[in-house]
């Protein structure tokens, strides 16, 4: 069960907050001869795979025909199926189990039946302490807004990961159009596009079969560049806030209750708005960006928070090569086993890894770091 491990309370909220770099170039860890070995091993298994890609779909094919059946999610997802809670999907068929879902104590929403809830998941393969614990979210709605930021300062987060924008353009048939009103599955139509609550139609061109609409994936939750923003009782700061090269947005951003006396929490925001939703990047460089960003974060401050619009394609996809990363370095070569982990992510939070674009990338990412790790180390030794 994904809550094996010992909670994470708010009992750290006095420790020294931790300084994020700015820098644009980070250092890899170093490797020892072990960890160096094991990379090897990964890189070569990972690479006779992707030489074979029937047998990596034959294996995306098995996930997707194992998936949960509707009646089955919904017989494990009470709390996020109770009526009182329902404004607070995104959409209806992207929702917490009860078993790992993110409990928020306290909460704004003081009524018992809502019993702490937002529609987050802990993710994670292990109970070891040097292996990351995610928090997979949905992209947040202005109604959740403040329940986002009491999960960051209750579970002490000290990273927020955003794949996607703010906004997504679509070019979608005319029948289709009549079908976007309303709160709907995140798989929409036959053109498989996303429908979100309180969905924007921005631009209808006057000639064609086709029409361009404007989708929200994610409220503004984080931006606060023109001075502190408030949500509720909680006010976060924006420290400083860079670009890099590979088109990632960091901002380093303090979050506490607006009459605290404790230190705030330092939180690193890393935006990535160019992963396309339901896709893949146009390389790897962006998504190991951001895993050399948070190879210097120690697992036991807190779960790195994970969301894109649903919270499980680009999601899953990112914890995926994060996590299989982490474990082959420490030993743990059953992270060999993609469609193990995804399984097991999936029986955390329902269509983690969603495409088999997705599933591939995953392969591609893990290589491409791995081989950054052992060409580091023969340029340290002189090889």
């Amino acid at each position: 069960m994904a809550t094996a491990r010992k909670p994470l309370a708010a009992s750290s909220t006095s420790a020294e907050p931790f300084n994020f770099s700015a820098d644009s170039l980070l250092p890899l860890p170093s490797l020892s001869p072990d960890q160096l070995r094991r990379c090897t091993d990964a890189v070569k298994a990972f690479k006779d795979k992707l030489l074979m890609p029937g047998a990596i779909a034959k294996e995306f094919s098995i996930l997707q025909n194992n998936r949960m059946s509707s009646s089955d999610m919904r017989s494990r997802c009470s709390v996020a199926l109770d009526s009182v809670n329902s404004d607070k999907n995104r959409y209806t068929d992207v929702i917490p189990f009860d078993k790992n879902r993110v409990v928020l104590n306290p909460c704004k929403d003081y009524r018992p039946s809502a019993r702490g809830y937002i529609n987050a998941s802990f993710i994670e393969t292990s109970s070891a302490e040097s292996i990351s614990r995610f928090i997979a979210t949905q992209g947040p709605m202005p109604c959740t807004f403040e329940d986002f930021w009491e999960m960051i300062i209750q579970y002490r987060c000290p990273v927020i990961l955003m794949l996607t924008r703010l906004v997504d353009n679509y070019r979608l048939s005319v029948p289709y159009y009549r079908f976007l009103e309303g709160k709907h599955s995140y798989s929409g139509g036959k053109e498989r596009v996303p429908v979100v609550i309180g969905t924007s139609f921005l631009e209808f061109p006057s000639t064609g079969t086709r029409k361009r609409v404007s989708m929200v994936k994610c409220g503004d939750y984080f931006q606060a560049e023109d001075g502190p923003r408030e949500f509720g009782n909680i006010c976060i700061v924006t420290k400083w806030i860079r670009t890099t090269d590979t088109a990632l947005v960091l901002r380093h951003l303090e979050v506490n209750y607006k009459e605290s006396e404790e230190l705030p929490l330092s939180v690193l925001h890393i935006q990535y708005p160019e992963w396309p939703d339901h896709g893949v990047p146009k390389n790897t460089l962006a998504v190991r960006d951001i895993l050399k960003r948070t190879y210097s974060v120690p697992p036991t401050l807190g779960p790195i928070v994970v969301h894109c619009s649903a919270g499980i394609g680009r999601t899953g996809t990112y914890c995926v090569i994060h996590n299989t990363i982490q474990r082959v370095l420490v030993g743990d070569m059953s992270a060999l086993d993609l469609i193990n982990t995804v399984t097991m992510f999936r029986s955390q939070r329902i269509g983690m890894v969603q495409t088999l674009d997705q599933y591939i990338f995953c392969y591609k990412a893990i290589v491409d770091e791995l081989e950054d790790f052992i060409s580091q180390l023969n340029k340290q030794n002189g090889s």
